[in-house]
């Protein structure tokens, strides 16, 4: 932290920095709006040169065939060689190496606090982008302490987290997977210059046809230094392009484009950006935004088939995070506009109501209104299918055979919302526990039960379900003693391991609960070794998330051990 600042800067004093129970935006974070932009000295000329000739082009992370050559000036007088363009493999490369030092073999390490303000990489990176990532490395001593203790829960992260640094444990789980960077010293030839953020920027073709720029950002303490260690990582003379800006190294496909990235403005000003950011809160150690719109425009999407299936995400935009809290990781994200924007409110899920007992538990809210909204482009993809005459005879049978009315009567099944849920009683007998609760009109919905159990056992399949219902509710369930349990109010919300696992379960219009522990009888004894101590780590999964017409939020949790 910047010794001018105070501890909480630039979140509000009263927050805790090794906690983010509470997310809160940042305030007062500097303006990118004076920032100088230099170039490396004796770097080439800018020229339209292709990507593909750099064999370990970024820190730690680009691999592709070719020899390294020393930074320097072109002899005088030389001609420039030819434009050159191979696949872009180093973008791929960095983005594996990020989420490889970030999600390994079912341990996830992350930690959600930053240690103070400063330039984030979205003040540098060029505005216009429809694509970025950013890493930071530089959480809070409580939570460098929680992060290296869950990454030690874990064979695959493990090894690599011997020290206190994230920096060097992220270059040491890098080493393991990128030969060419084998010979490279931690302490000699990255410590000196390596700074704690990094983002990454995708841009749009400058025109049709064209691929997507690529921009990245890599925080530095010494310009000299990080010549240097670049050199050191492989970054070929005149296969990229280079140029500094208010701390951080700026790396592109072109010494031109590089130039051009650093005298645009931020992406930090664009509006939706800046924006979407604000919504989601505390940004965490990894975080993300997509205008998923613009990614499908850049695609170049031509067959029919893929724009009628793309056209929802016309508009959308997503931004996402990685936090981390003591006990547990989580991904929160937010989408934004798109093509249902301005529907109403769906009510929430009564997960928290099932029993104790519960295991395991999906909810969703509002499926039987999408569905009768859907069923046009769920008619017309059905008889666009080879099964297209099957379907319609199904329809055509269900309706003067049995009377039933599609869509109208499933709406009427699904009702405002439909939980189903795992019961921990009888979880390894021949007769488990699982039901599902359907709140809507519990007469109107018995009746298309029948129905449908009719048509079952007409077709040979019959089914035997019991059923039970009152206050807004059918349930449904493999036995009459479940159902009877399912029809009453529970206590599965007061919990401690399903309030961890889905924050907030009141609010939420869709969410979702696995108990691990208690289901883990199932799978642990066909592992063995580190993979059965990597599993037993892990205590619960939760999702739990709300929507509205114009925006939709959702928190994925992996609570450990």
């Amino acid at each position: 932290m910047p010794a001018d600042t105070h501890s909480g800067y630039p979140f509000p004093e009263d927050q805790d920095l090794d906690r983010t129970i509470s997310y809160r935006t940042p305030r007062g974070l500097p303006q990118a709006g004076d920032q100088h932009t230099r170039r490396l000295p004796n770097w080439p000329e800018p020229e339209e040169i292709g990507v593909g000739t750099v064999p370990a082009a970024l820190p730690a992370a680009l691999s592709a065939a070719g020899p390294a050559a020393p930074l320097a000036a072109p002899p005088a007088g030389a001609e420039s060689a030819p434009p050159r363009r191979r696949g872009r493999g180093w973008i791929a490369a960095l983005v594996a190496a990020v989420l490889v030092a970030v999600v390994c073999g079912g341990g996830v390490w992350a930690a959600a606090k930053l240690s103070g303000g400063g330039t984030q990489p979205q003040d540098v990176l060029p505005g216009g982008a429809i694509a970025y990532a950013r890493l930071d490395l530089d959480p809070s001593a409580g939570q460098k302490l929680a992060l290296f203790s869950i990454a030690r829960k874990f064979s695959s992260t493990r090894g690599s987290f011997t020290g206190d640094d994230p920096r060097q444990a992220l270059f040491t789980a890098l080493r393991q997977d990128v030969k060419d960077v084998a010979h490279v010293d931690y302490a000699k030839d990255v410590e000196p210059w390596l700074g704690d953020r990094i983002g990454v920027a995708v841009l749009p073709p400058a025109a049709k046809g064209e691929e997507p720029g690529v921009a990245v950002a890599v925080q530095v303490k010494d310009e000299a230094a990080a010549r240097t260690g670049l050199r050191k990582l492989g970054l070929e003379d005149g296969a990229a392009g280079l140029a500094f800006r208010d701390g951080y190294a700026l790396l592109a496909q072109t010494q031109k484009q590089a130039d051009a990235y650093a005298q645009r403005a931020p992406l930090a000003r664009d509006p939706q950006f800046a924006d979407d950011l604000a919504a989601l809160g505390e940004p965490g150690v990894l975080s993300a935004w997509a205008d998923l719109g613009k990614i499908v425009d850049a695609s170049g999407a031509a067959e029919e088939a893929a724009v009628t299936a793309l056209a929802p995400l016309r508009g959308t935009r997503f931004a996402g995070a990685l936090r981390f809290d003591g006990s547990y990781a989580e991904l929160t994200g937010i989408t934004r506009g798109g093509a249902g924007a301005g529907g109403a409110k769906a009510e929430p899920v009564a997960v928290g109501s099932l029993p104790d007992s519960t295991v395991a538990a999906a909810s969703v809210s509002g499926l039987g209104e999408a569905l009768g909204e859907q069923w046009p482009r769920i008619q017309e993809a059905a008889k666009a299918s080879p099964g297209a005459e099957g379907f319609t005879t199904f329809l055509d049978q269900a309706r003067d055979t049995y009377g039933l009315a599609l869509p109208d009567d499933l709406v009427t099944l699904l009702g405002k919302s439909i939980t189903v849920a795992l019961d921990e009683r009888g979880l390894d007998g021949d007769q488990p526990g699982v039901g599902a609760v359907l709140t809507g009109d519990p007469a109107k919905a018995q009746q298309v039960l029948g129905t449908l159990e009719k048509m079952l056992a007409d077709s040979g399949a019959p089914v035997q379900l019991a059923t039970a219902s009152g206050d807004g509710r059918l349930v449904v369930a493999s036995t009459q003693e479940y159902a009877g349990r399912l029809a009453q109010s529970g206590t599965l919300g007061e919990d401690e391991t399903f309030r961890l696992a889905v924050p907030e379960a009141q609010d939420a219009t869709y969410a979702f609960y696995a108990n691990l522990d208690k289901i883990e009888k199932l799978y642990l004894g066909s592992l063995q070794g580190e993979e059965r101590a990597d599993a037993a780590a892990l205590r619960a999964v939760g999702l739990s998330g709300k929507a509205t017409g114009g925006e939709a939020t959702f928190t994925l949790r992996v609570v450990f051990n």
